[in-house]
C-alpha cells in the first residue's frame, strides 16, 4: 500500500474546501492513546487526570512528563482528514490525543482557555505545537510546512497542548465547551 502525501497546493484547496468548525460546543470525534512510542489505541472513552494525563498514554512515562503543558494534545479533525488524505484510517498516526471538531485557533482558544470535555475540563497551554519529523514521516514533508506556515500556527493547524485541570472521563462523541 502506498502511503499519500499531497502536495502543498492539495492540502491548502482541501482545507479552504471544509466547513469550519464550530468556536463553541465542538465534539469529540476520535480518542487517541499512546501506550509507548510509535504504538497508537483508539478506544471509545478514556479517563484524564491532573496527575497523568490521559490514561495510559505514554506521556506520563516518557520524556515529557516534566512538562505539563504538554499532557495532552487536540488536534482539528476536518485538519487532520486534509493531511491523511481523507483517510480515516490514518488519523490515529498524528498520535493527538483528542481528534475534535472545533475551532483550535489562537482567537477562538487563547492560552488558558478552559474547556469542558465529557466530564473533564481541561486549558489550553501556550506552548505551540508544531509538526515534527514523525508528523513529516507519516503525512510527508509538505505537510508539515503547510501545517507550520503563514497563518497555519496562528489557526493552529498542527493542533493545541493543554493540561487537564479536573480529572473525568472523556467518550467519543461528548461536546466539547469553552467554561
Amino acid at each position: 500500500m502506498t502511503t499519500l502525501h499531497l502536495p502543498l497546493e492539495e492540502l491548502a484547496a482541501a482545507l479552504t474546501a471544509i466547513p469550519g468548525s464550530p468556536r463553541d460546543n465542538g465534539t469529540v470525534n476520535l480518542i487517541v492513546v499512546r501506550p509507548a512510542d510509535d504504538l497508537r489505541e483508539t478506544p471509545g472513552q478514556v479517563m484524564l487526570s491532573t496527575a497523568s494525563g490521559v490514561e495510559d498514554d505514554h506521556w506520563s512515562k516518557g520524556r515529557y512528563a516534566s512538562k505539563p503543558e504538554m499532557q495532552l494534545s487536540l488536534i482539528n479533525s476536518g485538519v487532520l482528514d486534509v493531511v491523511a488524505g481523507g483517510d480515516r484510517s490514518r488519523w490515529a498516526l498524528a498520535g493527538d490525543n483528542l481528534v475534535v471538531d472545533l475551532d483550535l485557533s489562537h482567537e477562538n482558544l487563547p492560552a488558558g482557555t478552559r474547556l469542558a470535555v465529557g466530564t473533564a475540563v481541561i486549558e489550553i497551554s501556550a506552548k505551540a505545537h508544531r509538526g515534527c519529523a514523525k508528523f513529516s514521516e507519516r503525512y510527508g514533508t509538505q505537510a508539515r510546512e503547510f501545517v507550520n506556515q503563514g497563518d497555519g500556527p496562528e489557526r493552529r493547524l498542527r493542533g493545541a497542548y493543554a493540561t487537564v485541570v479536573t480529572d473525568g472521563v472523556v467518550t467519543v462523541g461528548d461536546l466539547i465547551s469553552k467554561t
